[in-house]
């Protein structure tokens, strides 16, 4: 049975407005010019409100009046801390805070109302269905809200979530049609549908996913939702999507069958119809349909279409034996810099600076050329971090030939972004390999996890400058990276640049430790980072 632990109103709480008719005249008066401002106002209202005793359906209107400027405002106050690096500031930190609980100030309103509901109140009976999908749409965005700010949540959103659905069933509302103005053009959706949507959203969820392709996923999850069914029982045949598990009782999302314990709180996302329509649309796309014509928007291409469904039918549709590389657990750690400047230094022993004009290397050099393939730099780790050269040790949590996860055991320290450079060199090695930030969260402890993935080939710090007429970037020296080519992965070389450095066919030159001096064609950008570039190249 559900149990809402919601506190007990106060005669004493005094909303600004108390039923429908004044909610609908103060939203009328409400004041949207200040952003900051207005979302405080509305979150300390619908507090309030919480605490008033009013009747069910008062109530219940009153909420649904809210129901469209709440989303709205949430919508733009969001917006704030897209792409923030992590840890957020103070003040990113605040209006998160104020952002997911204005999410939890609905679930609240409506879960009075479920709770009238549930004692009886016979003017809410016939909404049921509609208190629930409410109940379920506000703790799905809750979990949404920590997922692409980075904040990792507590397992009792997880909890509430499954019990809201649990209740559905046992009331057999999951699959009643509710009204919704806010879901896209059918203007219906209901439990099961609103419940799948967020179970999906989350386990397809990436850190590096642009908010263009959230408000794909959104969209296309809002039409699609309705084809994933929930059953208590499945039967998996061969060629076809296989099901998703939840079980009612954890503090988890979708999980795989084969990882679950059979019992009666478990059940199964029914993938196989969700699989043809995605694929279906694949396959039109590849032969000429446009994303229009599919149902898929406007606002994506077609490349970018297939390539997101693929990415979407990876996540949800396609079992995984295990990782393209095996991953080892350990428990050793290692030191990380960030940036392209810190990376030069940490490689190359020293901090960047203009390479001489004299292109003779000095007697001492010559010999150390000669005796050790290079030449020694003067400067340790510890002087370069006392330069300012940020390094920061990390807790290893295992690692692979293509990348690490990484637990930073301090609360405090750089802020981290995905697609960022970073160089990481494990204590038991001796040199750093250099790669970019895949993602990054905040645990419920406060510590920064992140997961890198190299870039191949043990990077050389360069120094670089473009030849030519009508350069459009500096044309002076700037700190880079050279990749070697990695014959076993099939990889030939690349060259690590800060961004928007590359152009087709620019000639840089580069002068190497030993003060070699080569002239690079750019060829192609392979990935392009937030604060570097990866090029191909040949020598010119």
């Amino acid at each position: 049975m559900l149990t809402l632990p919601l506190d007990p109103t106060d005669d004493r709480a005094n909303p600004a407005f108390k039923d429908a008719a004044t909610c609908a005249q103060w939203l009328g008066q409400l004041q949207l010019t200040n952003l900051h401002q207005a979302h405080g106002v509305l979150r300390e209202q619908l507090n309030e409100l919480n605490r008033y005793p009013m009747h069910g359906l008062e109530r219940l209107h009153t909420l649904e009046l809210l129901h469209e400027t709440v989303s709205s405002i949430q919508a733009d106050y969001a917006k704030k801390l897209v792409a923030k690096k992590l840890p957020l500031s103070d003040n990113e930190l605040t209006i998160f805070v104020a952002i997911v609980g204005l999410w939890q100030g609905m679930v609240t309103g409506y879960q009075r109302c479920l709770q009238a509901c549930m004692a009886g109140d016979g003017q809410l009976t016939a909404y049921g269905a509609l208190l629930c999908q409410r109940c379920l749409m506000y703790s799905g965005l809750q979990n949404f809200e920590h997922l692409r700010t980075g904040y990792e949540f507590d397992s009792h959103l997880w909890r509430q979530l499954h019990q809201l659905y649990s209740f559905c069933e046992e009331q057999g509302w999951q699959l009643k049609e509710v009204g919704d103005d806010l879901n896209g053009d059918s203007r219906t959706t209901s439990c099961n549908a609103t419940y799948t949507k967020t179970l999906l959203t989350c386990h397809a969820y990436r850190a590096d996913l642009s908010r263009q392709q959230l408000q794909l996923l959104d969209r296309w999850l809002t039409l699609w939702s309705t084809t994933v069914t929930v059953e208590r029982k499945y039967t998996a045949s061969s060629g076809d999507a296989a099901p998703l598990a939840i079980d009612l009782d954890s503090a988890l999302g979708i999980q795989l069958p084969q990882l679950t314990t059979a019992s009666d709180r478990l059940r199964y996302l029914v993938m196989v119809p969700l699989s043809k329509l995605m694929r279906v649309k694949i396959i039109l796309l590849q032969q000429g349909q446009s994303p229009q014509q599919q149902e898929l928007g406007d606002d994506c291409g077609n490349a970018e279409c297939v390539a997101f469904l693929n990415y979407l039918h990876q996540c949800w549709c396609e079992v995984h034996d295990g990782r393209m590389d095996e991953r080892h657990s350990t428990t050793q750690q290692a030191q990380v810099c960030y940036g392209m400047e810190s990376c030069f230094a940490y490689i190359a022993n020293k901090p960047f600076k203009q390479p001489l004009k004299d292109t003779a290397v000095d007697t001492l050099s010559r010999k150390q050329i000669a005796t050790f393939g290079r030449v020694l730099s003067e400067t340790g780790h510890q002087d370069l971090a006392v330069m300012g050269f940020i390094l920061e040790t990390w807790q290893i949590e295992d690692e692979s030939i293509r990348g690490v996860r990484l637990l930073r055991e301090e609360n405090a320290g750089v802020r981290l972004g995905t697609s960022q450079l970073v160089a990481v060199r494990p204590t038991n090695a001796n040199a750093f390999l250099v790669g970019t930030v895949s993602w990054v969260k905040v645990t419920q402890t406060g510590q920064l996890h992140t997961g890198v993935r190299y870039l191949p080939g043990l990077p050389q710090a360069i120094a670089m400058k473009a030849t030519g007429v009508n350069i459009t970037v500096s044309d002076k020296y700037v700190a880079a990276l050279l990749l070697p080519a990695v014959p076993a992965l099939k990889t030939p070389a690349s060259l690590i640049a800060p961004r928007d450095w590359f152009k087709p066919g620019r000639v840089v030159e580069i002068v190497q430790a030993d003060q070699k001096r080569l002239l690079l064609k750019m060829g192609l950008s392979i990935e392009k980072g937030s604060d570097y570039e990866r090029i191909s190249f040949i020598e010119s």
